[in-house]
């Protein structure tokens, strides 16, 4: 074990945040990094955010899980879309069920409470994620929505294709601003690895049952697609909101590169991380950056911070202050 010296661990000091001398969002964050907890490391997510979206051939891959549409985070993912800030978006299918449920109605999702009777809201039809209430009747639109566009896609009834093809064949056809259309206008592909886990895929069942399609997914064709975006860049990135299995899957694909390549030292140069899991129960959701460096996820140099935030709060603020970091607004 390495000996230090009593200086070598006192080099900084502590710079207690002053208010005045905040003027945006930015502000705050620069100034968070003096402070301690994780008001520094979301400073800190900053300087690693901005050095991934402004560096030349670095992949920037978003992995979204949580229920973050629902919560109004969908604008988040589609503005850095159009910024071209993110390459690639690995999401759950429930976000894109979302985007798409905001795409077909006029208001998608309601404000609402988590202290409610459930039985009630069971009676009256509507869906609870917290203090967001989703009315069945908004699945229905989004139902003959996606039917009405599945229709117009498809000549005939079987229907080959992975899951990623056919999510940016649906957003070429919304007309309205959502993540889906978002992403096919800038190519930007979305990968849902647990393509079956949403209402997405069980709206897809209802239409095999009652419209007579069939539809086959190359889910291993989506990771090959991966790989080979990966292998056209020379470092990569990751923003990731939660974990699960967005966030494995994104990870996944440097130790699949290295069965087939024998990579030294290859992996995710830059990631910032938004989550609230621990790593003590060994679940993955709180696997340590340190753990997936192990597995050559990301290379033994790799610049990342992890932020213990509800990612509606850490969120919103870290996109704000990039956006004004980058003086676009």
């Amino acid at each position: 074990m390495n000996s230090h010296q009593k200086e070598d661990y006192l080099i900084k000091k502590v710079q207690p945040f002053n208010v005045k001398q905040v003027k945006n969002i930015n502000d705050i964050l620069i100034s968070l990094k003096d402070c301690g907890f994780q008001g520094r490391n979301l400073g800190l997510a900053l300087d690693i955010l901005e050095k991934m979206v402004t560096k030349e051939k670095c992949l920037t891959v978003l992995t979204l899980s949580g229920a973050m549409v629902p919560a109004g985070m969908g604008d988040l993912v589609s503005i850095l879309m159009e910024y071209k800030f993110i390459d690639v978006l690995i999401s759950t299918g429930a976000n894109i069920t979302h985007d798409l449920v905001d795409a077909a109605s006029d208001i998608g999702h309601y404000l609402g409470s988590p202290n409610v009777d459930d039985d009630d809201l069971f009676k009256h039809r509507i869906n609870r994620i917290y203090d967001i209430f989703l009315p069945e009747d908004n699945y229905e639109k989004a139902d003959q929505e996606l039917l009405r566009i599945i229709q117009s896609l498809f000549d005939q009834k079987k229907i080959h294709i992975t899951p990623s093809e056919l999510l940016q064949k649906i957003g070429s056809k919304i007309s309205s601003k959502c993540i889906l259309s978002t992403a096919a206008k800038n190519n930007i592909p979305i990968f849902i690895p647990a393509f079956s886990d949403s209402e997405l895929a069980l709206k897809l069942i209802k239409y095999e049952i009652y419209e007579n399609y069939d539809f086959q997914f190359d889910i291993l064709a989506d990771i090959r697609k991966f790989g080979n975006i990966v292998k056209s860049f020379k470092e990569y990135g990751t923003i990731i909101v939660g974990g699960g299995v967005p966030r494995n899957w994104a990870q996944q694909i440097f130790p699949m590169l290295d069965q087939f390549d024998r990579i030294v030292n290859m992996g995710y140069n830059y990631s910032v991380r938004i989550h609230t899991a621990m790593e003590y129960d060994g679940g993955l959701s709180g696997s340590t950056f340190s753990e997936a460096k192990s597995w050559g996820k990301y290379s033994l140099d790799s610049k990342h911070v992890s932020v213990w935030c509800d990612a509606t709060i850490a969120l919103p603020i870290l996109i704000t202050g990039l956006f004004q970091r980058l003086k676009i607004i």
